[in-house]
Order: C-alpha cells, then sequence, then structure tokens
C-alpha cells in the first residue's frame, strides 16, 4: 500500500465551454487535444483515486479492526478487478492510529491533506469518531463510520453504516423483556467505560424507566479499555441475579471480551440463569475464546456471519479467499461479522455514488449517497436515508453456538429506519423526523 502526496483531482466533465476559451483552458492546463470535426476528445485523468482506511492494527481495539481494514482492501481490489471505478483504480491508503484516540485525528488529517484521499473509511469506538470528526469537517471530507454507536450525532461529513441504538439496543432489551428472551426483570448494564457504553445505557436506562423498571433492579458497572480482571464483576452479577431474574447488558470493546467471557465460563453463570446480550461482541470476538461455556449467550447486530442469503453466502467466500490469498494469521479460521458487512455495503455504496456523481468530489458524492440501495450480504436491500445519513438496517439477535457462531433468534421481517436521536433522551422531542 503506498503513501504518496500527489493530488487527486475529480473525474473531469465534459466541457460545455466554447471551443476557442476550451482550448486555451487546455494549452494551459497540459491537457491533450486532438480536433476530429466537430468534436473535441481529451485525455481522461488515469490517477489512482485514493481511499483512506483509518483502523487500529495495535493495542486494544486491534482484535477488532484488523477484520475491517482487511475487508475494505479486499473490496478495493474487488473494485479494481472489475476495471475500478470511472476508469481508474483505487489505491487504499493505510494508517494505524493504535487504539490511540487523539492519534486518529492526526492521521485523519494526514490522509486528508498530505494523502489526498477521496473518502476515508475507519473508525470503532465512538470516542475514535468523535477524536475525528472536526477534522472532518474543517477539510470537508467523508468518513463512512461502520459500527453500531450511541447516536445522539448527525454530520454532513459521516456516513454512519452501523446500528442506531433503535437498530439494536432497544429491540435486544425488548426480546428480553419478553417471554421467547426469558422474561427479564432486572438489568446489569456492563461497559467500558467511554462515551458509546454511556451514552447507550442512558438511552436504555430511560427505556427501561419507561416499562416501568424500578432503581433498585438496574445496576450500572464501567471498566478501563484493556481490563482484563472481570472475577469481582461477575460474582456481583451472580450476587445481583439472586434478586430477580436478570440479564446482563455487555458494551464492552475490544480485547476485554476475552477474559469477560472466560470469567463467565469459570463462573458456570450460563445463559439459562443469567443471559448476557452483548452489542460489541461478534464472530470475530469469540475466535480467541472457548465458546461451549457461553453457548446460549446473546449479540444484537444488523448481520451474523450465519445468514442464509446467497449474497452472504459470496461475501463469507469472497472473504476466506482473500484470507488465505494475504496469509491472514489463522486464515483457515477466518470468520464475518456486522462491521465487516458495514463496511462492504458502505464502500460499495460510495462506489455507486461516485458513479452517479461521476466525480469524487465530496460535495457532489454526498449528495448522490441518498437514497443509494444494495443488496446486502444481510440478505436484504439496504438503504441509505436520503437525509440523515444512516442506513435503514434489519436487526437480528443470534445465540452463541459451540462452534462460536450465531444461531439468529430473532429477526425484523424488514429493514428498520434509523432514529439518530433516541425519543429516550430528553430534549431530543422536536428531533424525532430527522
Amino acid at each position: 500500500m503506498t503513501h504518496s502526496n500527489s493530488s487527486n483531482p475529480s473525474a473531469p466533465k465534459t466541457p460545455t465551454t466554447p471551443r476557442r476559451s476550451f482550448l486555451k483552458a487546455a494549452a494551459a492546463t497540459g491537457s491533450v487535444v486532438t480536433l476530429s470535426g466537430p468534436s473535441i476528445l481529451f485525455a481522461q485523468d488515469k490517477s489512482p483515486i485514493k481511499v483512506g482506511i483509518l483502523h487500529s492494527l495495535s493495542g486494544t481495539m486491534a482484535i477488532s479492526e484488523t477484520a475491517l481494514k482487511n475487508t475494505a482492501v479486499m473490496t478495493l481490489e474487488a473494485f479494481n478487478a472489475k476495471g475500478g471505478i470511472l476508469g481508474r483504480q483505487l489505491e487504499p491508503v493505510i494508517v494505524d492510529p493504535a487504539s490511540n484516540w487523539p492519534l486518529f485525528a492526526e492521521k485523519a488529517r494526514q490522509l486528508i491533506t498530505q494523502d489526498k484521499v477521496s473518502a476515508v473509511f475507519g473508525c470503532w469506538t465512538s470516542v475514535s469518531r468523535k477524536s475525528v470528526l472536526p477534522v472532518f469537517e474543517e477539510l470537508n471530507n467523508l468518513l463512512f463510520y461502520p459500527v453500531q454507536y450511541e447516536g445522539e450525532e448527525l454530520s454532513q461529513n459521516v456516513f454512519y453504516t452501523g446500528a442506531a441504538p433503535n437498530q439494536q439496543a432497544i429491540p435486544a432489551v425488548e426480546y428480553l423483556m419478553g417471554k421467547q428472551g426469558g422474561s427479564a426483570k432486572r438489568w446489569f448494564l456492563l461497559g467500558t467505560d467511554y462515551v458509546y457504553p454511556r451514552t447507550t445505557n442512558k438511552i436504555l436506562r430511560a427505556f427501561l424507566k419507561s416499562k416501568g423498571v424500578a432503581e433498585k433492579d438496574i445496576e450500572e458497572v464501567y471498566t478501563p479499555f484493556g481490563h482484563s480482571d472481570y472475577q469481582t464483576i461477575v460474582a456481583n452479577i451472580k450476587k445481583f441475579s439472586a434478586g430477580g431474574k436478570t440479564a446482563v447488558i455487555s458494551t464492552v470493546n475490544g480485547d476485554s471480551n476475552v477474559p469477560f467471557y472466560k470469567e463467565l465460563g469459570n463462573a458456570g453463570l450460563k445463559a439459562t440463569d443469567v443471559p448476557v446480550v452483548a452489542f460489541s461482541v461478534g464472530e470475530e470476538e469469540l475466535r480467541g475464546v472457548d465458546t461451549k461455556p457461553l453457548v446460549g449467550h446473546l449479540a444484537a447486530w444488523n448481520y451474523f456471519m450465519s445468514v442464509k442469503a446467497p449474497e452472504n453466502d459470496a461475501f463469507v467466500k469472497m472473504y476466506k479467499a482473500w484470507a488465505m490469498k494475504n496469509k491472514v494469521p489463522n486464515a483457515d479460521t477466518v470468520v464475518t461479522n456486522d462491521p465487516m458487512e458495514a463496511t462492504y455495503v458502505g464502500l460499495n455504496m460510495w462506489k455507486q455514488a461516485v458513479e452517479k456523481a461521476k466525480s469524487v468530489e465530496v460535495d457532489k458524492v454526498r449528495v448522490a449517497m441518498a437514497g443509494q440501495t444494495f443488496m446486502a450480504p444481510c440478505g436484504m436491500k439496504l438503504m441509505m436515508d436520503k437525509t440523515n445519513h444512516h442506513l435503514h438496517k434489519p436487526v437480528m439477535i443470534g445465540e452463541i453456538q459451540a462452534n462460536g457462531q450465531f444461531s439468529i433468534v430473532y429477526k425484523t421481517k424488514e429493514p428498520i429506519r434509523a432514529q439518530p436521536w433516541s425519543p429516550f433522551i430528553e430534549g431530543n422531542e422536536a428531533k424525532q423526523k430527522i
């Protein structure tokens, strides 16, 4: 993957200027001009279109983000194999912000100002997204953000291809409250200590209270990034669950999930006693864990590798082949997951928008993104909302199986429109139509 400081002009437009001024302009820019009767042919820009990939390849978030970098590179290579976009090849520019939130902003600035990328695909945590947001807005570039998040944000410079709370967190809690999910009455909210878990839990608290859940039946606990000792917390979950049917809502992120799930297994906390539903654990995070003691615990996403759909069969096959060819560590056991699907969908929609706009110019691509649709690996046609920059997505809840895959126990019949501004947060009443 090369890093270059060359500029990345938009694909040229068909000239509409009079011949004389066009020739003068062409001479000034050194374009090759040929006169053929009344028509004018000119050399089209064939330089590569640079695409930024901004994911942690080291540090606590590398366990989750490395696969997203792989997915982005694989997808760009697939575009190139079919002739690229607008007759130009795609060049991934990969940087490693190393799970260091301020470094995300520095690397984003480098991608836009030095590497001259046309768009950036990246970030996992909300703190990394919040870190880069002012850079994208100041320099007017586009970030495609592929992970479920807490909402309460809307930027003209971001396309959110992961879930908003009404496409993941709220339906998951509703499921656990219902008979099929075990009729939970008490709630243990466990998260990593940063903006996504805290805001999500603020929304969930308000939602639970609206359903008549008492304060004493909600416990909220946070651990730092990279936390590895979950013995006391799991013991407390066990104790709390003695007071009534309990469910754990986990917004633990990154490599902390491995010791957390191991401790659940050690403590013999079975899903039939206290189900854990995770919002940041998918197939990739479970690769490093013995999943036999975790059978029946849940995750809420918008895609699982186990989805039965021809689009998914093709996606999984494509990634497995790419991993083998590129000698990805443990390539024979690679998996696909929700943020990988969101990365893939985002790249395909961006390609379609560039082709529609006939340009990589940010303002033109932004307009062309509205209403884009794509038959996604989840087996449904997803649409980029025409106004709020969020994808319409299906909700799925999966149960962990002994082989580390998920059995889908609940799925909406069709994609759900995102609510970026939760109705369960005071002051958002006027924003419900956004």
